[in-house]
């Protein structure tokens, strides 16, 4: 089993106790991925929310590189460590980029204060351990919503958002990679795969 970089913000809630090596939102995480992995199926998460961000995806990397003077493509390359897994959206040559369409303008953080998230800062420093990176990048990008992914009720005005200035539809949060941080993520990410085989071992032995 490998840590997959997207769900490592799950196995980095640490425990209520000292005495706990992780936390219950981790190993909750961790028995669904061994009773998928121990009977053969998988459980689709997708909603509207990340169906968007997969149909605009190369249209929020155009946004980027409008706005930046860029030339970035989609990275396709994934990359494994002992204990890590992990596709980039963007592979620069000094930084990691990943990009998160926003839903709407309601969901879009348009402040930078805002634009904090604890789950996609474990990401992106999986990621730039992963692919050796000093540097990594959250790019939110408000792009225009797909028509058949909404509905006849939703609000056109906070989905269609050619007309706003490209610079105005993109907040960045800039990392730099931690040694402490990443010797942290290494650790959890060790204590989850032992629970892991832990969970794998219980139920061959039922």
């Amino acid at each position: 089993m490998k840590i997959r970089c997207s769900s490592l913000g799950k196995i980095m809630t640490m425990p209520r106790t000292k005495k706990d090596t992780l936390s219950a939102t981790a190993k909750s995480y961790i028995k669904d991925i061994a009773k998928q992995d121990f009977y053969n199926y998988y459980t689709d998460f997708s909603n509207k929310y990340t169906t968007k961000g997969i149909e605009v995806e190369d249209t929020s990397i155009d946004l980027y590189n409008a706005v930046h003077f860029t030339n970035y493509e989609k990275n396709k390359e994934r990359l494994n460590n002992e204990f890590l897994t992990g596709e980039c959206d963007i592979n620069a040559p000094d930084r990691i980029i990943d990009i998160k369409s926003s839903w709407s303008l309601e969901t879009f953080p348009a402040l930078q204060e805002d634009a904090f998230n604890k789950d996609y800062e474990w990401q992106i420093r999986g990621y730039m351990m992963l692919y050796n990176k000093p540097f990594g990048e959250i790019a939110y990008c408000m792009v225009s919503t797909p028509d058949e992914l909404l509905n006849d009720w939703d609000n056109n005005d906070i989905h269609n958002v050619d007309h706003i200035e490209p610079s105005h539809r993109i907040t960045v949060v800039h990392f730099t990679r931690e040694l402490d941080k990443e010797i942290l993520i290494e650790q959890q990410c060790k204590y989850a795969i032992e629970y892991y085989k832990e969970c794998i071992n219980q139920l061959n032995n039922k």
